[in-house]
Order: structure tokens, then sequence, then C-alpha cells
């Protein structure tokens, strides 16, 4: 894939959000925590993983070679979102008082799980590069062309992916079950966790159908992809996760405004995602830029400008999805643009994040996770990558 920006690529993706939350000191307090939390996400990753290469490296070198390859794919540097979010969604039932280390083993395990998504998603997208490296079947491939091995490269990459996906899935469930909390609750978190997977692949599904359907695809079949890809195992099912790790679960009206904040805010870092996939500086977002028009894949934005566009500018839509150079794929994100859909995106994005703030606004949750939130809802659709 190439990775050349398209034109636009110094588009503002999404206005400034405005300020909520109170106290800024109060707030930068919240977001040292989030810090501090992901520091220890990473320590968590780093100490469970260290044993378990080793374990797989007894078998074979080879086999230890490849389990490095997946530990690699774990710890690149990442904004660890989903166990941030389950994170806080623990932290507003629990308040200041409950020590974080007996649920590290779970919020850290939503992340081997992200990582099993996204290398086996960028098989599905033959994607270049994840996180400004090599995917992981790109690197596999590399592998197995260094070794002089016979067969096809790029077969062998794709195929030793999926397992380094598979790996990743059950090294979640190995981390989970190291979780500090009575048995019950932790079966009510498995419960959560579960749903979670389901959705994340009904959503996965759901996406690989549309870019085969492209044609057919409406706005809001593209909006429900958003909602299971994205929604449900970013941001709405870790805070239930966390809320479940609190002992949380049912009816209570804490669940109904994580559920509402949740979907709102997954809805909304996936129409970023959507601009960022046309007009992000792949420097940034470490993934090249103008995809998403090159295949033709059928995301909110692309839809909506097809919805917005003359009968003209429709004509010249067509165009995504048949390939193309850095030239007609800028030509083709101007035209997005030109449409107005950049403007609409931009908006939904901000009435989403609007209806979040709303959902936590006068729950019991602890205020601390309120303002963290608060300032997640922002950054997670105000960023760059």
């Amino acid at each position: 894939m190439a990775n050349d920006a398209v034109a636009g690529s110094a588009l503002r993706v999404v206005p400034a959000q405005p300020a909520h939350g109170g106290d800024p000191v109060r707030t930068a307090s919240a977001i040292r925590a989030t810090a501090e939390l992901v520091r220890a996400v990473d320590h968590t990753l780093a100490a469970f993983l260290a044993p378990e290469v080793d374990a797989l490296d007894e078998i074979d070198p080879a086999v230890g070679d490849f389990a490095t390859t997946a530990r690699d794919a774990v710890l690149a540097a990442g904004k660890r979102i989903r166990p941030t979010f389950a994170y806080w969604g623990w932290r507003g039932l629990v308040g200041d008082a409950e020590p974080v280390a007996p649920v590290l083993p779970a919020l850290a395990a939503l992340e081997l799980l992200h990582t099993f998504a996204l290398v086996q998603d960028d098989v599905m997208d033959a994607s270049a590069t994840r996180r400004g490296r090599p995917t992981a079947h790109m690197a596999l491939a590399a592998q197995h062309t260094a070794a002089g091995r016979r067969g096809d490269p790029d077969r062998f990459g794709e195929a030793a992916a999926v397992l380094v996906g598979d790996l990743c899935l059950v090294w979640a469930d190995r981390l989970l079950a190291h979780t500090a909390v009575p048995a019950h609750r932790l079966l009510d978190v498995r419960r959560c966790y579960d749903q979670m997977r389901v959705e994340t692949v009904a959503g996965q599904y759901l996406d690989v159908l549309g870019e085969s359907e492209s044609a057919t695809w409406s706005v809001d079949r593209a909006l429900r992809v958003a909602r299971y890809k994205t929604a449900s195992y970013t941001v709405q099912r870790p805070l239930l996760f966390g809320a479940a790790l609190a002992g949380v679960t049912g009816d209570a009206p804490q669940i109904a405004a994580y559920t509402r904040f949740g979907l709102a805010v997954g809805e909304a870092f996936q129409l970023c995602d959507d601009l960022l996939g046309v007009y992000g500086d792949p420097a940034t977002t470490g993934k090249p830029a103008g995809d998403d028009l090159r295949t033709g894949k059928p995301t909110v934005l692309l839809l909506l400008a097809r919805q917005l566009a003359t009968p003209a500018q429709r004509r010249a839509l067509d165009r995504a999805g048949r390939g193309g150079g850095r030239r007609e794929v800028a030509a083709l994100a101007d035209l997005v643009e030109l449409t107005g859909a950049v403007d609409e995106i931009r908006r939904m994005i901000d009435e989403r994040v609007g209806e979040a703030l709303a959902a936590i606004d006068g729950a019991v949750i602890d205020p601390a996770a309120v303002r963290a939130l608060t300032a997640l809802a922002t950054t997670a659709t105000d960023r760059r990558a």
C-alpha cells in the first residue's frame, strides 16, 4: 500500500470541543491518573508476557520467535484506550480508596484482546503499517524471506499473523484469570468480556461484508458497523467491564449512564477514524492515508458524500474503489470535502460528544471519574492519530 498523504492532510479533523469538567486542577489530576494507569498496564503486560514467550521458546526456538512477534505487537506504542475506559468505569463506582493492583490483569487483558483484533483486521484489510511499524503479517513475511524459506512469503505472513491474533486472544483469557476479585464477580466480568468479543466479531463481519456490498450499503448500516466494530469494544463495553469489576451490573443507573456515554463516544471515535483514514498524516497516525477511498470502503464519510453530492460529483465519487495513485485519491479526498460530508461528520461528532457528556452529568459516579471521562470524550474524538 502507498504511504502517501492525500491532499487535505493538514485539514483540521475535528473542531476543538468546549471545555467541560470544572476545576482545571482536578481535571489535570485525572489526566495524570490516566497516564499512571497506562504505565501500570504496560508493566503488567510486559511482566505477564515474558514467561509466556519463554515457555513457547522451550517448545521450539522458532515458536519462541513467533511468540516474540506477538509480544512486540502487544507492546508497540499504543494509546491503551480500552484499559483506560475500563479503569475509569471501575474507579467511577469504587471511588479513590480501592487499590488498582487486583484489577490490573483484567484491564491489561483488554489490550491483548485489542491486539488480536488489530492483527487480524490488518490481514483482512491488507494493511502495510500499524502504529508506524510494519503490520504483523508484513513483519512475518519479511522474516520468511530473510530466512530463505520456500513458498509464498505473503501467504506465510498472513497465516502466521492469524495465529498471532489467536495467541493474543488466549493470552487475554489467561491474564484475565489472574484478576483478584471474588469468583462470582469475575464470572460477571467474564460475561461482559464475552459479549464484547461477540459484538466485535459481528461488527468486523459487517465491515468485511460492506466492502463487497458497497453499492447497496447505507449510512445507517455504516453506523451500525461503527457501533459494533468500534463503539462496543472501544468504549461502551470496557466501561461496563469496569463496572462489573466494581460489582455493579444489571439495571443500576450508572450502567445506563455508561451505556449511553460509551455508545456516543465510541461512534464519535469511529467517525473521527473515518476522517483520519482520508485526511490524516501517516507520520502521525502510523497508517497510510487514503486507503478507504482507494478501496471504496463504505464508511459513513464516503456514504454521506455520495448522499450529499450533485449528480456530477456522484459520478466522480464512483471512482472510489478503483485503486489509483496519489493524485487520483487526493482528488477524491478534495471532492468528498466539497460535498459537505466532512462538515457533516464534524457535526455528528460534536453531537455525540455532547450526548455523552449529558449522560454522565449528574450521574452517581465518582467526580474524578466524571472529569476523566469528560477529558477522554474530548481527546478520543479530537485527535491526529
